[in-house]
């Protein structure tokens, strides 16, 4: 085989696997292994990453820019996100070391602020082993919570606590 022949099969080869691995990304962003890749990944311990999820990142951003975040009753929260919200008007103690860290809201999916505005806090989740997926976010003062928002999905979308 000549050598151009070899170098044509190196680059398609190339692109074939850079393909297969952004087809990979992309297609199993809805998979539960993907919720945990995105939590290990963009997660620290001083400051959370939000929709670090790929293309659900993307979808979930163009869709709350274009409007206001979805809205969700007290009442509709599940008991352990209420519990949570008791927690923070309370100013503690959390269960986690890691409620109340900065979230940074780069993704912009939630109304820009300065940094430091928004604080994010676990909702325990029933039989889960480590924190779950499930978080609030307050904005303004601590012990307050006028702006808070609940997400199931860690960061990937949210939903405006009403009053």
């Amino acid at each position: 085989m000549p050598v151009i022949g070899r170098q044509a099969l190196v680059k398609h080869a190339w692109a074939l696997t850079c393909i297969l691995a952004l087809s990979a990304l992309l297609g199993g962003c809805n998979k539960d292994g993907s919720k945990t890749a995105a939590k290990d990944a963009g997660a620290s311990a001083s400051a959370p990453v939000e929709a670090a999820s790929g293309a659900s990142a993307v979808i979930a951003a163009s869709a709350v820019k274009a409007g206001a975040p979805a809205t969700i009753t007290k009442a509709q929260l599940p008991g352990e996100a209420a519990e949570t919200l008791r927690l923070i008007k309370a100013g503690g103690p959390y269960p986690f070391g890691e409620d109340g860290v900065l979230f940074r809201n780069s993704a912009t999916l939630l109304p820009e602020h300065p940094r430091g505005y928004y604080r994010a806090y676990t909702v325990r989740t029933p039989g889960a082993k480590d924190r779950g997926l499930r978080r609030i976010v307050c904005g303004g003062a601590r012990k307050q919570i006028g702006e808070c928002y609940y997400t199931d999905d860690y960061y990937v979308s949210f939903k405006r606590i009403a009053e």
